[in-house]
């Protein structure tokens, strides 16, 4: 457990885990793992807002696509380093996708986040399709084409190098959030938001801090799927995308960091775990399991996977105590 208190430590463990997958595994399934890294990314960053704070937003999607777009324009478009500082320079860029994403968030949070309930989910919902259909219609980011010849990391190592040290920087962030006067003001609006006002705290400002924050992320989030897979259009953040993200907070549970990454790593896995189902039976059962299953989760586990505790309130609690 103590990876789950040490950034470095849990950073070198994804890395040597990079490591063993670079030669135990094909390109398919890296490219997968991959995309689990974006999904883990867009999960922990909507359960601060979906979990912490107890809001409802269904427009990360578009936060994703403004990090996306920023970062595959601004990698074939401007050039600041030499080849062998390319890192540097996709960090520089990826950070400034994550930067535009959260003055976006900004915007959109300051007025939105005055409502509650279903009245917010259907501003950012609102708010995802208008960036989509924005983008439909800006010819300079190749409108409906989409981008293309997006450069990407080189090899595995370094896009999963990449992406983890993202993800610890997400988690460690997130987790250092909670764990301050901020983050307890998170939880009061969730909690109660009327007590939270009489408390003196202003909650609308709350709700905006975590609203922004958690668009940083989703923007992080959107830039390494744009390098990962070299191409992107708008069709590939549409309001499928938010609920996917939605799905994830709610299956890992409501307020778990870590139940967020592992239900992440489960909904990307498993529509491509049972792909050779279909070659077997020569129908398409793909998505009518992955929605059994979702649906038995729920009614098994109405509060998730981990509920509102982390991994290491997991082995306190049972592997410890049996032991």
């Amino acid at each position: 457990m103590k990876a789950f208190k040490n950034p470095a430590l849990a950073l070198l463990g994804l890395c040597l885990l990079g490591v063993a997958l670079n030669f135990s595994v094909n390109a398919y399934i890296q490219l997968i793992l991959l995309f689990a890294g974006v999904n883990c990314l867009l999960s922990m960053s909507l359960n601060l807002v979906n979990g912490y704070t107890g809001q409802f937003s269904l427009g990360h999607a578009g936060f994703m696509a403004i990090g996306a777009y920023f970062s595959a324009y601004a990698s074939t478009r401007w050039s600041f380093a030499p080849s062998s500082l390319l890192v540097v320079q996709y960090f520089v860029f990826t950070l400034g996708a994550g930067l535009v994403a959260a003055v976006a968030g900004f915007l959109v949070g300051l007025p939105s986040l005055r409502l509650k309930g279903d009245y917010l989910a259907i501003v950012t919902l609102g708010f995802g399709e208008i960036i989509r259909v924005a983008l439909l219609n800006m010819d300079f980011v190749g409108g409906p084409r989409g981008l293309s010849g997006i450069p990407g990391f080189g090899s595995f190592l370094w896009s999963f190098a990449f992406a983890s040290l993202w993800i610890v920087i997400c988690f460690f962030t997130i987790w250092r959030v909670m764990h301050s006067s901020h983050g307890r003001g998170f939880l009061s609006v969730r909690e109660d938001e009327i007590a939270a006002e009489a408390m003196g705290i202003n909650t609308t400002r709350m709700k905006v801090k975590a609203f922004v924050l958690s668009s940083f992320f989703a923007g992080v989030a959107g830039a390494l799927f744009a390098h990962f897979t070299n191409f992107i259009n708008p069709s590939s953040f549409t309001f499928l995308q938010s609920v996917n993200a939605v799905i994830m907070v709610v299956l890992g549970g409501m307020g778990s960091m870590t139940g967020s990454i592992v239900a992440a790593i489960i909904i990307t896995v498993l529509p491509e775990a049972l792909r050779p189902l279909q070659e077997l039976t020569g129908v398409d059962l793909r998505m009518v399991i992955y929605s059994l299953s979702l649906v038995l989760m729920m009614i098994l586990r109405p509060k998730g996977l981990f509920g509102d505790m982390e991994l290491s309130d997991v082995w306190r609690k049972y592997v410890r105590r049996s032991a």
